[in-house]
């Protein structure tokens, strides 16, 4: 499936469980329909078991004790923008057994760079726990799966990954930080990780002149944005952006910024603002004067906001005006610390429930 490439920049350090995209959704409204639908089923099971969070992405599959026979359902499970992706759900497993990336230009069979390079469908595992170190970007091809779980995989102390001019990607329950730069796409979905200790935490589009990436969909749901962060969670250029559900513990400047007129949707985050008065703020209307940004589409909906943190809103009050940048239908912002406690790459054993 050939589409529009627009840019993802991924420059945080995180612990990731799901980054998945696809081509973008004209009509959100059935996208939030069938996330309510999962967040619902989810919720009804948390009185019966134990692995049940009200997280949709996570009880989807975490529940059950085989999920390493059955790893390729983890495609089923995506939510909001992204979740069209199927990745290399139709494709064969391809195992990783070599941590190495010696000749990026001829990679070694074997290897994660020679995986993603290959014109099939691949569900990429790894064979067992392993740092890799790349000395040039990653660069993926479509239907692409790197699926962590199981064993303990960190990309860093290089360049990390690119996504550009391809479609249905899925990066599940790697470590990635001390990245260098990233990549491209269409419709976005950013969930369940933990991003610590990182400055440009995530800068979503290529830049404000790039004007392709007016048709941006993302969405940023169920992550938890924790100690040493200081900017850019995300910071948005163009495009439609739906950050739902997320915990801010920490940012020393900002939380959510954006240039060249994003429409942000901010709903039922907790936003917890550092002790220093000057950066109470969660938002940045960056390079542009008020009588600008005062026009963009930036709203707060059953945000959370403590410690004295405070959200700058602009543009139309209408929900309309909010369309394109509504994926899913937010719980409620108390329930933030629950939906976000397993956030992050999970410890998960084969044959035990995740």
């Amino acid at each position: 499936m050939a589409v529009p490439s627009l840019s993802l920049i991924l420059l945080f350090s995180l612990l990731t469980p799901t980054l998945v995209y696809s081509s973008s959704i004209q009509d959100p409204e059935p996208v939030v329909q069938e996330v309510h639908r999962s967040i619902n089923a989810s919720r009804r099971n948390l009185g019966y078991l134990s692995c049940g969070t009200g997280n949709p992405m996570d009880d989807c599959w975490r529940c059950d004790p085989n999920w390493e026979k059955n790893r390729q359902r983890l495609a089923d499970c995506a939510i909001g923008f992204g979740k069209n992706a199927i990745g290399g759900r139709d494709g064969k497993i391809y195992v990783v057994t070599d941590s190495g990336d010696d000749n990026p230009v001829n990679p070694k069979p074997g290897t994660l760079r020679h995986a993603v390079i290959q014109d099939e469908p691949l569900w990429i595992i790894f064979a067992r726990d392993m740092v890799i170190q790349l000395k040039e970007e990653l660069i993926m091809n479509s239907f692409k799966t790197i699926d962590g779980r199981g064993a303990s995989v960190h990309i860093a102390g290089g360049p990390c990954i690119t996504i550009q001019f391809v479609t249905n990607i899925i990066i599940h329950g790697l470590h990635i930080h001390d990245c260098k730069q990233g990549g491209n796409a269409m419709a976005i979905t950013i969930s369940n990780n933990y991003m610590t200790h990182h400055d440009k935490v995530m800068l979503l589009g290529h830049s404000d002149s790039f004007v392709k990436d007016k048709s941006m969909q993302v969405t940023i749901a169920f992550n938890h944005f924790g100690e040493g962060l200081v900017q850019r969670m995300p910071r948005c250029r163009h495009g439609y952006f739906h950050v739902v559900n997320n915990d801010y513990t920490h940012w020393e400047m900002y939380a959510i910024g954006g240039s060249a007129a994003p429409t942000i949707n901010s709903q039922g985050n907790r936003f917890l603002a550092p002790d220093n008065r000057f950066s109470k703020e969660v938002t940045k209307h960056e390079v542009a004067p008020q009588s600008e940004w005062r026009n963009w589409n930036w709203r707060s909906e059953g945000d959370l906001l403590l410690n004295g943190a405070y959200f700058t809103p602009s543009g139309a009050g209408a929900s309309s005006s909010y369309a394109k940048a509504s994926s899913l239908g937010a719980r409620p912002s108390s329930l933030v610390g629950s939906i976000t406690m397993a956030a992050g790459a999970l410890n998960c054993k084969k044959g035990s429930r995740c």
